[in-house]
Order: C-alpha cells, then structure tokens, then sequence
C-alpha cells in the first residue's frame, strides 16, 4: 500500500496487489494514511503455498482484468463505507452492565474479558488531577488514522481497570507507539508477535509494578492493567482486529508489564535496560518491543558463569529461527532478543567480575547454531530474501560481518545476532530460583523503544496572563 500512496501522491494511477486475505487489512492501512478507498487486485489464494505454474495460471486468470479495471478506473475490491465513528463525547452505548459487556464484546472493543464502562464521567474522573488536556494529541496512528489524545488513552484505561497515577506510564508507552522507529503499524503482522513492556526507575516499585516472582504473570494490578491497556488500545484506536489490522495467524497474548529489579541491580553494578539505551539511572523509563515467542530456561546448574553459560546460550538459541531473517533479509541487523535473569543468576555473573558488557560478550559466543541451520532460515526455508546466498557470499558482499565466515564448514558454529550488545539482558524474577527467559523480537516489527516517563503534572489547562 504503501508504495501506492506514494505513486498516488505524485498523481500516478495505482492498483496495490495484496494476497487473499488481506484486502481488510489494505484498506485499514490506506484509509490511516488518508487514502481512503485506493483500488485493490487480490491474488488467488496464499502465493507460498502454490506452484509457480498455479500461480502464474491464477495471476492471469482472475488478477490482471482487476488491475487494468483499477488503472482505468474501474472498481477494484472496494473499501467498506461503514466508516463513520462516534466523536468523543458521544454516547456510542447505553444499557445495564450486563448489556453493556456484551455490546462492548460484539463491537469488538474489547478484549474479551468484562471491562470497566468508559463512562463520561469515569474518564473524566481519571484525568481530573493530571492536568492534562484531554484534546492533547501525541501523534496519529498510521495503522488507522486516529488521532492518538490524552482522553482515548484515558477511555481505555478506564476499561482496563488502570489507576490514574499509572497515566504518565500510559502517555509514555503511547509515545513509543507514535514513533516511527517503534514501527506500530506492524502490530497485527502474521506472526502475531505481541509488545513485551518493561519499566524501569526509582518509581516503578512506588507504582505497584512486579519485578520479583511471577514478574511476567497476570495478577499484580499494576503490570497486569497496564499491559492489558495497550492491547485494547491497539484494537480500538490503532485497529488491530480482524477486521481491519489484525491478521495474526495464531496471535500471543497480551503480556503484563515487566519491571527490572532495581536493588539487585544497584547491587551488582549493572546498568539498567533503560540505561543500555541511552537513559540516567534515575530516570523513569518505560521500554517496549515486540516479541514472536519464548523459551523457559529452567533450574539453570551451576555456580559459575562458564556452568551456567552454554545453558543460557542455547536457550537463546532455541528461541530463535524463523526471527533471523531479521539478522539478513527482513531486517539487517536487527534481531535482537531478550533474555531474562534471575537476580541468583545476574549475581553469578557479576560475582565472578563479569560487567553486564561481559555476560553479553559471553552469550554471544555460546548462542550460536550450525551455519548450514542459518541460511535455511534466512534462504531455503523463506522467500523473504533475496539471492538465497551462503552466510560466506553475504560477508564477502560486506552484508554481514567476518564471525558469520570464519571457515566455509557448513556445521560450523555462527552467532545468531551480528554483535554482542543486540542480546539485551534484563534482570527480574524470583530471588530464589535460578531460572531465565529467552524472547525472540521482530526485528523493526516492533524495534526496541524506550520513553522517558514524566510525573510532573501537566499545566496544559493554566491559564496565563502576561503582563
């Protein structure tokens, strides 16, 4: 679509090719980007799942007379006219509580679980003490159009159950979804790779969020509404549904918000994530990426790090493999997983004189997999790259750097990131188990963002008078 809006914007006739299935989804992105009905041509069924003679036969028999219709005019699939929205303050539902679950369920503006009616007054409510200007836009969702305002983040709050002091880390987290180099447009691509959020600073304990057993399960206020907040936000306001952007094969769910363990950090002398990327200790931060799947690594043996490693190392490894296209391909350089500490386990590390640097350094040479593995996933086994070339034509090409050629052995040993510093490590989680968490990203499908959370109430509403 995308390449359409610019064609149509230079005042060339377009007809954008989209695969069965996402003709929804085509026209969701055309109207977000104020292009509201551009002509579409579906190809007949799922162009990887066919031969190329079924789909060359396909393509001229029911695709082509829908692009020449489109060049010259004619219709193509036609976007819905069922586009019409309720403004802000209208009252888009009445009824008892009962009645209004089930109108919010069949809407599609929920999640699926009983939700707090956004009342009028609710919302107001929830903004009340903040200062904010309700009417305040932060940016525009290019998934939808939709302005990105103080008083939708606070209608979804409210039907999330969040508390108004979790506000600034609301407007935080909305700013991440506003910057292009987050990339939220993508948030309903067909891996259905959902936003792991993680909050780190002096007030995040204050705020109720869980950094210690069970910080990535449900049932802590705080980090459970929260990240309940921007899977509803994502549907209602950025239009990550079936109908319109959402076209998840299978989907992950929602995740609660992830704290760091600030003590134990303080305490071993490891930067926080929000400092990896650029923050001071003590500010408020609030990260986010978007990740594809996870692997447990559980009851990790050992009481040093060259124990522990190859075991943390290969559960990296094992939460990574279609996720390196990201490495080459989709993305260049831009895989960049997760993995989650125990504190016992940090204290290991950082026990044995190992900085955080070193533990990434560390990894990167243990979370590898067979070269001839690797360029399955980046070539054989996806059509997403170009050329099919061995990980030893890709650095000669200055694509990739040398650690991918050391020898030409198709089972030698490759790193599945491309430097050290793309294993992000965060450190959470029960103190007395020596457990991790390996989560595989989306490369720029959701690219690690971080915003700076500001508590300082706003004085949008002050009324100034100059002398």
């Amino acid at each position: 679509m995308r390449a359409s809006i610019a064609a149509e914007s230079a005042g060339i006739p377009s007809v954008s090719i989209v695969c069965d299935g996402f003709a929804g989804q085509a026209n969701a992105t055309a109207r977000g980007m104020g292009y509201d009905g551009l002509p579409l041509a579906v190809t007949v069924g799922h162009v990887d799942a066919q031969s190329a003679d079924d789909m060359i036969r396909n393509f001229v028999d029911h695709t082509i007379d829908v692009i020449v219709n489109g060049l010259v005019g004619a219709e193509g699939v036609a976007a819905s006219d069922e586009n019409e929205e309720p403004a802000a303050l209208d009252i888009a539902a009445s009824g008892t509580i009962d009645e209004i679950q089930e109108l919010f369920h069949d809407k599609g503006w929920s999640d699926g679980n009983a939700i707090v009616p956004p009342t009028v007054d609710r919302v107001e409510r929830f903004l009340a003490d903040s200062g904010h200007d309700p009417w305040k836009t932060l940016g525009v969702a290019a998934s939808s159009g939709r302005d990105l305002t103080i008083w939708s983040i606070a209608v979804n709050a409210v039907m999330a159950g969040c508390r108004p002091h979790y506000l600034p880390v609301l407007i935080a987290m909305t700013e991440v979804l506003a910057d292009p180099a987050y990339g939220a447009e993508h948030s309903g691509n067909t891996t259905g790779a959902d936003a792991q959020v993680i909050i780190n600073g002096p007030n995040a304990a204050a705020l109720g969020f869980n950094a210690g057993q069970g910080a990535m399960r449900e049932g802590v206020h705080a980090s459970t509404s929260v990240g309940r907040w921007l899977r509803l936000y994502l549907r209602n306001v950025f239009g990550f549904t079936g109908d319109e952007h959402d076209k998840a094969t299978f989907g992950n769910p929602a995740r609660p918000v992830l704290a760091e363990d600030r003590a134990c950090l303080a305490e071993i002398g490891w930067p926080s994530m929000a400092e990896d990327l650029g923050f001071d200790a003590d500010d408020d931060v609030v990260t986010m990426a978007r990740m594809n799947s996870g692997t447990i690594v559980g009851s990790v043996f050992g009481s040093t790090p060259d124990e522990i490693l190859p075991y943390l190392g290969n559960g990296l490894a094992r939460t990574a493999a279609w996720d390196l296209t990201h490495v080459y391909g989709l993305g260049h350089d831009q895989f960049s997983p997760l993995l989650v500490l125990s504190p016992i386990l940090a204290r290991i590390f950082a026990g044995a004189g190992m900085s955080k640097a070193d533990t990434q350094a560390a990894l990167f040479e243990h979370a590898r997999i067979e070269a001839v593995t690797f360029e399955r996933f980046v070539g054989e086994w996806s059509n997403l790259t170009a050329g099919r070339r061995s990980l030893v034509e890709l650095v000669e090409e200055g694509v990739l750097p040398e650690v991918f050629a050391e020898s030409d052995d198709p089972r030698r040993l490759v790193p599945i990131v491309t430097r050290p510093e793309r294993l992000m490590i965060a450190v959470a989680g029960d103190p007395t188990r020596t457990n991790a968490y390996a989560l595989s990203n989306d490369g720029p499908h959701g690219w690690w963002t971080a915003k700076k959370i500001d508590h300082t109430p706003a004085s949008d509403l002050i009324c100034r008078i100059d002398s």
